[in-house]
């Protein structure tokens, strides 16, 4: 993408009203007033809150809020440009149940609050193969704690991937920490019992691992 469409792209979203673009420090201080209140203050509604995380295009975000009517959906990720396309879709369908956050996923319990989140979907996340990566993975046990902190008792978390590696390493770190894995497929276009809107909606990449015939593998659990 060039640098112009780029900073087209930054600029339009500045003019979305469902896009929000805070600063490091206002994360940090609660400058911006939505936490523990996105439902009441963003969405004015109090309906469940589902998160797609390194959301990329926002794919999964419209796609889900799109089949959940009923449901608020806020995707996140830090490059702007990429969801600036998820975005736009959701005003050009005049969708109100769907919002983006700009920033650190890392920063996830100073924007939402405790028992504030009832689903999390982690969409083909870079694997972080390296070991001295592990602490970047979005599945490591710091970031499951980050997850849990701003979950309901009960909130489910999904993991979509094309990373054999990446299954691997979250289903043993589940099983090894004891969290309750609900559902675990290897190849969900090729098995039976996928749940649909594991298989109904593509992101870009995703398209593209099909099209190399990659499986793609899926994994849905609590975190105890």
């Amino acid at each position: 993408m060039g640098s112009k469409n780029k900073l087209k792209r930054f600029n339009e979203n500045k003019t979305f009203q469902n896009v929000v673009e805070p600063t490091r420090e206002e994360v940090l201080n609660n400058a911006l007033g939505y936490k523990g209140k996105w439902g009441e203050k963003f969405f004015k509604n109090q309906n469940p809150i589902v998160l797609e995380l390194g959301c990329g295009k926002g794919e999964y975000t419209v796609g889900l809020a799109e089949k959940y009517p009923d449901k608020n959906f806020i995707g996140i990720d830090i490059k702007g440009a990429r969801f600036w396309r998820g975005a736009k879709t959701a005003i050009e369908n005049e969708m109100k149940n769907v919002g983006f956050i700009r920033t650190q996923i890392e920063l996830v319990e100073y924007i939402f609050d405790a028992n504030e989140i009832d689903e999390i979907w982690i969409t083909f996340p870079d694997p972080q193969i390296k070991y001295k990566r592990t602490k970047h993975r979005m599945t490591n046990h710091q970031f499951l704690q980050r997850y849990k902190n701003i979950l309901k008792p009960n909130g489910i978390m999904h993991l979509k991937t094309d990373s054999e590696f990446m299954h691997g390493y979250t289903l043993g770190l589940l099983h090894g920490e004891g969290h309750e894995v609900l559902y675990s497929n290897h190849n969900v276009y090729h098995q039976e019992g996928s749940p649909e809107e594991v298989t109904s909606i593509q992101t870009f990449y995703e398209k593209q691992y099909l099209e190399q015939n990659k499986p793609i593998t899926y994994i849905q659990f609590k975190i105890t």
